[in-house]
């Protein structure tokens, strides 16, 4: 290594120290939501096979889990395969699929989610997700379904406007059967329907790539959440990142409409 690049290294060290030593100060968000994007333009930039950049976007998952925990913020949410998702190359879709299933058998596995007593849970519409799939996905809930020391959600096969709508019918039908009446419906209603219903909504929306959209995530949920956009993608996705969007979240007066 040269000795600019040790300079750089012992720099950037010490940055990330002093702003992490700043955020854990502050108040923390309860909970982060990530929209992960990047991956295929990040396999370009780096001369890769765009699967190269999806299993470096896998990787980068435990990582940020790991920043999560030990920053103390205990509920993660990750917007993994969007139904929308479904409309690439067929291959592609398999590949990533495949990923993702992987990604859940591994954390099931993980001795660090058992030890840190980490709840995982999958959101999204299970009927657009392949058998094997839902395997995995009831294997990692099983495993870890009375754990309450940190919470980790994958949106899989999600999509906001679809999970209102899903909402929407599940209330419908109860005043169908007579088991609700009409005035009875509100916020507390429709949120208690959704994927969400026993956890807290977004404090931060964190999105990578650089891209302002949300992207059809968490639609309802967002509703008073802190938006940040990190202008680097998904798998050069770094500490410092995370803390620099921690920092600016701890910036802002939150004034919920008052």
């Amino acid at each position: 290594m040269s000795s600019g690049g040790f300079l750089t290294d012992k720099a950037y060290s010490v940055y990330e120290g002093r702003l992490e030593k700043e955020v854990s100060k502050g108040p923390l968000p309860k909970h982060i939501a990530i929209i992960m994007d990047g991956n295929r333009r990040y396999a370009a930039a780096s001369g890769m096979d765009i699967r190269e950049g999806h299993i470096a976007g896998k990787d980068k998952i435990k990582d940020v889990l790991d920043w999560c925990m030990k920053l103390g913020v205990r509920s993660l949410t990750v917007y993994a395969f969007s139904t929308e998702n479904f409309k690439r190359e067929e291959s592609e879709v398999s590949f990533l699929l495949e990923l993702i299933e992987q990604s859940l058998t591994e954390m099931a596995d993980d001795p660090r989610i058992h030890e840190n007593r980490v709840r995982l849970r999958v959101i999204g519409d299970r009927d657009l997700i392949p058998e094997s799939m839902i395997k995995a996905i009831e294997r990692a809930e099983d495993l870890t379904r009375d754990y309450d020391g940190y919470f980790f959600n994958m949106a899989i096969a999600y999509g906001g406007r679809q999970e209102i709508v899903s909402a929407v019918k599940e209330i419908a039908a109860r005043v169908r059967d007579g088991d609700l009446d009409v005035e009875d419906i509100d916020e507390t209603m429709v949120s208690g329907h959704l994927y969400t219903s026993d956890q807290p909504d977004p404090d931060l929306i964190l999105r990578t790539s650089g891209e302002l959209r949300l992207s059809n995530f968490l639609l309802w949920q967002l509703a008073y959440s802190e938006l940040y956009f990190a202008d680097v993608y998904w798998p050069s996705f770094r500490y410092i990142d995370l803390l620099r969007a921690i920092r600016s979240f701890q910036q802002r007066a939150r004034r919920y409409g008052k």
